[in-house]
């Protein structure tokens, strides 16, 4: 029966995506605002699609510490749904893609229109102060930059590997860093179809104001999003 569901949801899930992005790809045209608004219906109905067709409801802890202006924030990342999630609940995010992701039609169009940041992995410090640049540019409209300080899927549970970026965008943007814990991984393998029922928890962290040392920073952004992921593993 799992299997059964599972297999409804994921068609659910891209019959629901290409008609976000196809059929009412005319919002292009219009103001970012009405993009973000769409991108976020998106992600709400991916929510609601999981709840009814898998029995995976979501839950988002921590309220308190959302952010609402410009910060980093900074998320465990077990998943698919970890990227697109947070459009549903945070005011006006972004993130980081990497340049050959916007070679695909229809998603390239809704990540420029939504201004996201166009990195090239390959071009490292060119690249890196790229990312500075249009971070700082974002910052300016208060929006929230989304980042996975890993840097990729981790399965739920698996030893941490931070990488420095994070640490570099925390010393160079002078912004609040808010880290946020997950255990999606659980419900939403990294690999396969197969969504397992149970609930999905985001929780955001208390915020990590700027001024701290390199390696301060790092420490206590990964005690706190390690060991609140990992609190989490049992729901």
């Amino acid at each position: 029966m799992i299997a059964l569901r599972s297999f409804v949801f994921v068609a659910l899930f891209y019959l629901w995506s290409v008609f976000v992005a196809v059929g009412l790809s005319p919002v292009l045209f219009g103001p970012r605002r009405w993009t973000m608004a769409l991108i976020g219906m998106w992600g709400k109905g991916i929510v609601w699609l999981l709840e009814v067709c898998c029995d995976v409801r979501v839950d988002v802890r921590g309220k308190e510490h959302m952010p609402k202006g410009a910060a980093l924030v900074a998320s465990k990342h077990q998943c698919m749904f970890d990227v697109f999630a947070q459009f549903a609940w945070l005011p006006d995010a972004c993130f980081v893609t990497k340049k050959e992701l916007m070679w695909i039609p229809f998603f390239s169009w809704w990540a420029r229109r939504a201004q996201m940041i166009v990195v090239n992995r390959e071009g490292h410090a060119t690249a890196l102060r790229k990312l500075m640049r249009d971070s700082k540019e974002r910052f300016v409209d208060d929006r929230q930059l989304l980042i996975f300080p890993e840097g990729t899927r981790m399965a739920p549970g698996a030893p941490p590997d931070y990488k420095p970026g994070v640490a570099a965008l925390y010393r160079e943007l002078d912004v609040p860093v808010h880290p946020v814990a997950t255990n999606s991984g659980v419900h939403w393998p990294k690999h396969g179809f197969i969504r397992r029922p149970g609930t999905i928890v985001f929780e955001y962290l208390e915020p990590i104001m700027p001024g701290l040392k390199r390696a301060e920073f790092m420490r206590l952004l990964q005690d706190r999003i390690e060991t609140a992921s990992n609190g989490l593993l049992d729901l």
